[in-house]
């Protein structure tokens, strides 16, 4: 699991709950002056996930005002960008005269080195908040500081890609373990520095190594969307992304993996977690085979074999009745339990 801590304000008197809830702003951003009508017994609910020098903390909390006023920017200034996908609820922000308005998946962007006011709606709020270091981002200081207060979309492109991860990520930490962390960061500072260069028309600025590795992340992301297409080649790939066949799979052995490998391991990965999942016990294994790319049966069983060591057909007998909340069908041997391979 990730290294991840959590705020509860009804762990507290209601007398404390707001002043905690200022103090933890403080610490997890920057000093803030936080004020709000439900003071008195405020209700606010936060994870804090450590990613190396990223810190992303999905939060839902009572309406809210945050204010980073120039005197505190001048005490404290941790050089950071802030970022929120809003999930629920509503929000805008000013910056003097400069006026924003988020929508639902509308993602905010801020800095700790400007002065700010954010006002949230009179019902509760729920968002995805990001926190990365100014260093991380890698575009000239000058230009990424030109996203500050420019809505970006989670609904498409690359704030689509930004949103879905770091929804996919909060949704269920436990698969990851704590060294992935500074590995998650990087991704997450890669997606940010891509979403920034795309709001502000940038990408020829984006250093090479980062343009690449956001580049294959689109990749996969579209592999992923498109594992039932039979037409899912690396041509077409590479004419979704508008790049040479010769570039793709420059790019994937750059990651010491085949294009036509990277496809077929992640139609098998999926092929199997169904398989293994009782609900989908009664549905034939040929249909779940040609849900994820593979028309033909035998192909798929002689490709499950060789990845697996055993026919598709014998991890389908190992999904008991039981635990498809049958009726008993007999005890599992240790030795099947032992014997079923492990999820992807």
């Amino acid at each position: 699991m990730l290294p991840e801590s959590v705020f509860r304000s009804l762990d507290l008197p209601p007398g404390d709950r707001f002043d905690a809830w200022t103090e933890r702003m403080g610490r997890t951003h920057a000093p803030l002056d936080l004020s709000s009508d439900r003071a008195a017994d405020y209700r606010v609910h936060q994870r804090l996930i450590g990613l190396g020098d990223v810190t992303v903390w999905p939060a839902t909390f009572d309406s809210l005002v945050f204010r980073r006023t120039p005197k505190l920017v001048r005490q404290s200034d941790p050089e950071a960008y802030h970022l929120s996908l809003l999930l629920r609820g509503e929000g805008r922000a000013t910056w003097g005269r400069q006026e924003v308005t988020y929508r639902l998946s509308d993602i905010h962007v801020n800095s700790s080195s400007r002065s700010w006011d954010v006002f949230t709606g009179s019902d509760p709020v729920t968002i995805v908040g990001v926190e990365i270091p100014r260093s991380l981002v890698a575009l000239p200081a000058s230009r990424a500081d030109q996203a500050v207060g420019r809505p970006i979309s989670g609904r498409e492109g690359v704030g689509a890609l930004l949103s879905q991860f770091l929804v996919n990520l909060t949704a269920d930490t436990g698969p990851y373990q704590p060294q992935d962390a500074p590995r998650l960061g990087t991704v997450v500072a890669d997606l940010v520095t891509a979403a920034f260069a795309h709001t502000l028309d940038a990408d020829p600025l984006m250093p090479a190594e980062a343009y690449d590795r956001t580049l294959m992340l689109r990749i996969k992301a579209f592999v992923r969307r498109h594992l039932a297409d039979p037409e899912l080649t690396p041509a077409a790939i590479a004419a979704a992304h508008h790049i040479s066949r010769s570039r793709l799979y420059a790019l994937f052995r750059a990651e010491g993996v085949g294009v036509a490998a990277h496809i077929r391991d992640q139609r098998l990965e999926h092929a199997h977690r169904d398989l293994g999942d009782p609900a989908l016990r009664t549905e034939p294994i040929h249909s779940i085979a040609a849900r994820w790319g593979f028309p033909r049966p035998a192909d798929f069983t002689r490709a499950f074999r060789t990845a697996y060591g055993m026919p598709p057909s014998e991890l389908r007998a190992a999904t008991t009745p039981q635990a498809a909340g049958g009726a008993p069908a007999g005890p599992t041997t240790d030795g099947a339990a032992a014997g079923r391979p492990p999820r992807s």
